[in-house]
């Protein structure tokens, strides 16, 4: 299976430690972070995504605003630099040890904090960053070890 992500959300699962909108939101974003966590692909969209889905069923429309779809335009552009890869709606990647490493590292240096501006969770976000991200639900296995055996 694949995850659908916004390219802001690829910065929320980073610094996710369990707290939401609402309790539907919080066992949804657990759900997410747990599939990253085993392997799934993510595939970028534009406009709402998996994460989006217990606010638009109550009703929430804030996924859809502009200053959402802005928030998306500079995630992109700043985590496309800090993987070095292009990070477009219709491209899938994978979340794992090395790219969530790299995401971090440059989330605790401040590099991919753009979208961030004016959001309400962005002090307990730079909390979660500044505590070497310990709690986070977002955990990648590391790579697999190579196939066939010793040589």
């Amino acid at each position: 299976m694949t995850v659908r992500l916004r390219a802001h959300h690829l910065l929320c699962v980073l610094t996710y430690v369990g707290k939401g909108y609402n309790p539907d939101f919080v066992a949804n974003l657990n759900r997410i972070a747990a599939r990253l966590g085993n392997g799934e692909d993510v595939l970028i969209v534009e406009g709402p995504d998996d994460i989006c889905a217990p606010l638009l069923e109550g009703g929430d429309g804030h996924c859809l605003t502009d200053r959402v779809r802005w928030r998306d335009r500079i995630a992109q552009a700043e985590v496309a630099s800090a993987l070095e890869s292009e990070v477009v709606a219709g491209e899938k990647m994978t979340l794992g040890a090395a790219q969530l490493a790299q995401l971090r590292a440059s989330y605790a240096a401040e590099q991919v904090r753009g979208a961030c501006v004016g959001c309400q969770w962005k002090q307990l976000c730079a909390s979660v960053a500044a505590n070497g991200y310990r709690d986070t639900r977002l955990r990648a296995r590391s790579s697999t070890p190579a196939e066939g055996g010793e040589t």
